[in-house]
């Protein structure tokens, strides 16, 4: 059993969580880097100053994607690295950089994914309102041309903005995330339209500009729940949370995100459950939010569930297998949410991130030895592979990291990575679960359904 022959297999990476060289060759602060600075906001008091310093190792990093047989690497620009103050004068050194990567990808047979927005928002904009300035989708737009002009000769795929779900929940709604704030629900529409024009305006920007014919998608968290069995009652409930708005945790929901775009409006619910405080739509702002895409990119880790103060949510049991950020090990999320995806947008759908934090470290023989990890991306890809067997259209699968590196407001503990990262020396090391996923794809899919353990 195989996949498609042109399945992409690949592995993704944020800017701010690998590059570090925060303030390296003219690049400017972003929120993350000036709230990390501030030693409360994250886990031991932890920042992306350094990083994996994939800024300076990108080199090293693709010549290990290489050894992988890494095809697609799915990585995001820092926007202050190109332009320090969010507009203005390009910081051409930053701009270096990335052109310089790409070219490193593409010599080694990679093909590379960009992402134009994943959380690190420029500090000097966030101070003149960020996303709730009405000029921020302008700004973005204007960011957008100059890294296509930049890059789109050798780039073919765009996603223009990853998780709005996690960088406004949680950095808007709940705090927990930069820039730490908490938001009533008329801001978060408000802030979630200007999000919703600065796509628009980003895809237009691409279509326009853009060298080389673009594939153009988003990467959202995708919240999935997940049938109890497999009656119609049950499949439909199912897919009726998925996309449900509620008040409380409207940017959470994945119809709030993805209505507007691919359907042409947001859910009736939305305006159902918010009324006066839903986002003041001028005319036109549908037509740009609405521009035609080509893939739905999803992040998905585990299916959903009510959390409850007690006892277990639908989607655990006494003794249910987690991850090392307690999510349960639920595979079916890669059935059942790229179906319904598929089923209400008609959109071709890539796994933009799937995977699992772990507890590795270097063993005495100088390897790191993860089986959990291989075992989750076996149960979990087979789930992808049922998925397209039942009328699916996949496009591929992006492990999420290529690297161990730093998790947001949990620091460095959590370690997500196909390469073990020793922070303390930047010594990487390729993890048992890096060589299988090489079996994977050099067998197109076929070593997931090898039930034994391979010794690497």
């Amino acid at each position: 059993m195989q996949f498609q022959d042109n399945f992409f297999w690949g592995a993704a990476s944020a800017a701010y969580q690998v590059e570090g060289a925060y303030q390296a060759d003219g690049k400017g602060q972003n929120i993350w880097d000036a709230y990390c600075q501030e030693g409360c906001r994250v886990a031991h008091g932890e920042n992306g100053n350094v990083a994996c310093d994939h800024y300076h190792l990108f080199r090293q990093d693709v010549e290990m994607m290489k050894k992988m047989g890494i095809r697609y690497y799915r990585f995001s620009i820092n926007w202050t690295r190109i332009l320090p103050d969010g507009t203005g004068p390009v910081n051409e050194k930053g701009l270096q950089f990335y052109s310089d990567l790409v070219d490193a990808l593409l010599e080694n047979g990679i093909t590379p994914m960009i992402t134009l927005f994943h959380w690190d928002y420029p500090l000097a904009l966030h101070q003149r309102g960020g996303w709730m300035n009405a000029d921020s989708s302008d700004w973005f737009a204007a960011y957008t041309k100059i890294v296509v002009d930049a890059l789109s000769d050798r780039v073919q795929y765009w996603m223009t903005i990853n998780e709005p779900q996690v960088f406004i929940g949680v950095g808007y709604c709940t705090g927990r995330f930069a820039p730490f704030e908490t938001h009533q629900p008329k801001d978060l529409a408000r802030i979630s339209h200007n999000v919703f024009l600065a796509h628009g305006k980003a895809v237009q920007t691409i279509r326009q500009y853009a060298k080389t014919k673009p594939c153009i998608g988003f990467a959202y968290a995708t919240p999935c729940w997940t049938p109890e069995d497999t009656t119609p009652d049950a499949i439909e409930a199912a897919r009726q949370k998925s996309f449900r708005v509620d008040r409380d945790n409207f940017t959470f929901s994945a119809a709030w995100w993805a209505d507007p775009i691919l359907l042409g409006d947001y859910p009736q619910e939305a305006y159902d459950v918010l009324g006066a405080d839903m986002a003041d739509i001028q005319p036109g702002d549908l037509e740009i939010i609405s521009q035609p895409i080509d893939f739905y990119g999803a992040n998905i880790y585990e299916s959903k569930a009510v959390p409850t103060p007690y006892g277990y949510a639908e989607n655990a049991y006494i003794g249910c297998p987690r991850t090392q950020m307690d999510w349960p090990v639920t595979p079916e999320a890669l059935y059942w949410g790229p179906k319904f995806l598929y089923e209400r947008y008609g959109k071709p759908i890539l796994i933009s991130e799937n995977g699992m934090a772990s507890h590795d470290w270097v063993q005495l023989d100088g390897k790191v030895h993860d089986p959990q990890r291989i075992d989750y991306m076996k149960r979990y890809l087979r789930e992808v592979y049922r998925c397209i067997q039942d009328g699916t259209e996949i496009m591929g699968y992006m492990y999420w990291s290529i690297l161990d590196n730093f998790e947001w407001a949990d620091g460095y503990d959590k370690r997500f990575g196909l390469v073990h990262v020793d922070y303390r020396t930047q010594q990487r090391t390729i993890k048992d679960s890096g060589y299988f996923y090489r079996d994977v794809i050099q067998s197109n899919g076929a070593a997931i359904f090898q039930d034994t353990l391979k010794t690497y």
